[in-house]
């Protein structure tokens, strides 16, 4: 943690009386682009939205929110880097880390299951498909108040 702390971009973000900002709100774009195209699917999964199909809403929500979290998982990385030991011994960031790691594996999941395709062929979502995305729903925003109860616990 130490070498990763000392990392040169480390420093600057953490130096930098600009670069700190503007990679937080890097991150705080990224998280608003995943969570709210997220939560746009989930809820049509869940029964709302229901006269805009399935199949003409997922594609692109789902390009989105993958934009959104490969921006917020770069950026989330970068900000770590700053003070990596401080961070780890933060529980809001492990609950944080656990929770994206629960919706991101529940997303491929997702994704790869006969109940998806079913669904973007226009079938009704199964429960199990809405139990994931009530799944869904509360890890990513578990993993927002995590995140923003990190800086309360440092």
């Amino acid at each position: 943690m130490q070498a990763l702390s000392e990392w040169g971009v480390a420093a600057a973000i953490r130096e930098g009386a600009l670069l700190y900002p503007l990679v937080n709100a890097a991150h705080i774009l990224g998280i608003a682009l995943l969570i709210g195209t997220i939560a746009t699917l989930d809820l049509r999964l869940l029964g709302l939205f229901r006269q805009q199909p399935l199949a003409a809403l997922a594609p692109p929500l789902w390009r989105v929110a993958a934009g959104g979290l490969s921006l917020a998982l770069l950026t989330g990385f970068l900000l770590f880097s700053t003070r990596p030991a401080d961070y780890l011994a933060n529980p809001a960031l492990l609950t944080k880390l656990a929770l994206v790691t629960v919706g991101i594996a529940n997303a491929l999941l997702l994704h790869r299951s006969a109940a998806w395709h079913e669904a973007l062929s226009g079938t009704p979502p199964r429960p199990r498909l809405k139990f994931a995305a009530g799944l869904s729903l509360a890890c990513w925003l578990g993993a927002l108040l995590a995140g923003r109860w990190i800086g309360f616990l440092q």
